[in-house]
């Protein structure tokens, strides 16, 4: 007669052995899962710096994200082009421009290439919030990074770089003008 699985299991039993665990389901591990990491730290760190122009402007992390895109540019852009820059979906850009249009901070401006398309730009305001908030964001990076040595930053810095590149995102300004990108 042929032994069944369950006779096995049986006799192990009544002589005291542990019958042997079924293989447990492998399972993603959330805390070691890079992309998982990558949104975690990237939430975290926009809330930390989002304390320097909640608190004291009133801006959420979308104007904020308008404001920067504006900021560091040397011309006007459309607000798909600050979506895509930002990652940040249209319609949260859309709600945002529409506040910072309210509150005068930006300004539309005609597209002379294309005069069906309005294109965004920092007003006198706008620019002055900019330039008074962008140096004390530095400095709250600076103070999230202390805990990485110059060294540590330069690594983590090309490291980031390398990912990008491997995904194609472009990593400059300069690089989104020359192929005339977002």
């Amino acid at each position: 007669m042929a032994r069944t699985s369950s006779d096995t299991a049986l006799k192990r039993q009544v002589a005291g052995e542990a019958s042997p665990r079924p293989k447990a389901k492998a399972r993603l591990d959330l805390f070691k899962f890079v992309p998982f990491r990558l949104n975690r730290l990237a939430a975290e760190v926009s809330s930390a710096l989002a304390i320097e122009y909640q608190e004291r402007h009133g801006l959420d992390i979308p104007a904020w994200r308008v404001i920067a895109t504006l900021g560091f540019r040397n011309d006007a852009c459309s607000a798909q082009y600050i979506s895509q820059c930002t990652r940040t979906h249209k319609s949260t850009i859309s709600r945002a421009v529409t506040m910072l249009l309210h509150e005068a901070m930006i300004e539309r401006v005609e597209n002379e290439a294309d005069r069906r398309e309005f294109r965004l730009q920092l007003t006198k305001k706008g620019r002055a919030l900019y330039e008074e908030l962008f140096p004390q964001l530095l400095r709250r990076e600076d103070e999230i990074f202390a805990c990485l040595s110059a060294q540590e930053r330069k690594q983590l810095s090309a490291l980031l770089g390398k990912i990008e590149q491997s995904l194609d995102l472009i990593q400059t300004s300069e690089e989104a003008d020359a192929k005339q990108a977002y």
